[in-house]
């Protein structure tokens, strides 16, 4: 049995974990520096390597899965200094922590490590990093400071993340289809959509199939390939909100301090190859999350 630790327990990845992790014969801790009534969690603020070893060796932790991240695409262009303690420092520390126990870190990054160039077939791991604001600046850095270090690490970078938990685009547009005439969303940008259980599904494969040569980077998101507008529309039809006109724009009709990716599609060859992981397809996770929101 392995004792799992998870940070940033309370966000869309994190509890889903929760639930992953109810089916499994590990033991897991659950951390995070947000407390909700209601839900165990144990206070760990990652950007303070002292805490993080205290943790690590008095809990005996054998792997960390790191959900915790600054997100805030836009807002992480004033908050560089912020978004860089939390995507860059964090990770380090919890690699150095690995790193002294020969365990394991599972850490969550982005496509926003991609952007830059402009590519109209999917992105593979190895391919240069070319991001174009502070967000994804830091998630590179945090990837790079991970492998520095030399832990056994698996970089997990996801996209389009969605769940039954906190704020996220399918939720946003489960509420605005059923309470608006008409929506405008943008078409010119490209990618898949990723239900977070799946992905935390597949982080479990990971941690149970690891056997220490497979460290490195790896890419996970649904199958297929859609835009924003594509995947808007397909929401409002699953949820039944089919009244809402959803039409597409130019994602110059929503200006923003940062260019985001035109195309963020991710090859997922390399990760069903290593561990076997099965992957749903776009469509056929959307349902399951919107029943599951509907069925609340």
């Amino acid at each position: 049995m392995k004792t799992i630790l998870v940070t940033g327990a309370n966000g869309q990845l994190g509890n889903e974990i929760r639930i992953v992790a109810q089916s499994s014969s590990d033991s897991y801790i659950f951390t995070d520096i947000n407390h909700i009534d209601g839900v165990e969690t144990t206070y760990l603020d990652i950007t303070d390597l002292k805490a993080v070893h205290k943790i690590v060796t008095e809990h005996q932790v054998n792997a960390i899965i790191n959900c915790a991240a600054y997100t805030n695409v836009d807002k992480a262009e004033e908050d560089v200094a912020l978004c860089t303690l939390l995507n860059r420092q964090a990770p380090e520390n919890l690699a150095i922590a690995m790193k002294e126990v020969n365990g394991l870190l599972v850490h969550i990054s982005t496509d926003y490590v991609f952007g830059g160039d402009s590519y109209n077939i999917p992105y593979k791991e190895e391919q240069h990093g070319t991001p174009t604001g502070v967000y994804g600046c830091t998630k590179l850095l945090g990837e790079q400071a991970i492998q520095v270090v030399g832990c056994n690490h698996v970089i997990i970078r996801t996209a389009w993340l969605y769940s039954e938990f906190g704020k996220n685009f399918c939720k946003t547009m489960m509420n605005l289809t059923a309470t608006k005439p008409q929506l405008k969303v943008v078409f010119d940008q490209a990618g898949t959509p990723t239900y977070a259980l799946d992905l935390a599904r597949a982080i479990a494969v990971v941690l149970e199939r690891f056997d220490g040569s497979q460290t490195g980077v790896y890419h996970y998101s649904n199958e297929g390939v859609c835009s924003w507008f594509d995947f808007a529309k397909i929401i409002g039809e699953y949820s039944g909100k089919t009244e809402c006109d959803v039409q597409p724009c130019h994602s110059d009709e929503f200006p923003s301090p940062v260019k985001r990716p035109s195309y963020s599609v991710l090859d997922k060859t390399k990760i069903k190859k290593v561990f076997g992981v099965k992957i749903p397809y776009w469509t056929d996770s959307l349902k399951q999350c919107i029943s599951n929101l509907q069925n609340q």
